[in-house]
């Protein structure tokens, strides 16, 4: 058995969240806390591609990776900035 159809992510936050009560809609407080949860997750994982991308690349330049490399450290020290858990 095969699934032929399409599957859509929600990649918004939740619109019937409100910042200033967040409790008074118990079901939107979860749905919003689980869109922080997911957004913090995926910025970690942008975090490690990164890395493993500068790695690889630090590896094949050798002794010029401070000048080929540089894009690559950059946007990872940029993912790492904005990625992991209170901070």
């Amino acid at each position: 058995m095969v699934f032929k159809g399409e599957v859509e992510f929600d990649l918004d936050p939740p619109e019937n969240f409100d910042p200033a009560d967040p409790h008074g809609d118990p079901i939107a407080f979860i749905e919003m806390r689980d869109w922080i949860v997911r957004e913090k997750w995926i910025g970690v994982e942008r975090a490690k591609i990164l890395r493993e991308r500068l790695r690889a690349c630090y590896q094949r330049e050798g002794v010029n990776h401070l000048k080929n490399c540089r894009k690559w450290a950059v946007a990872y020290l940029d993912a790492a900035k904005n990625a992991g858990w209170g901070r």
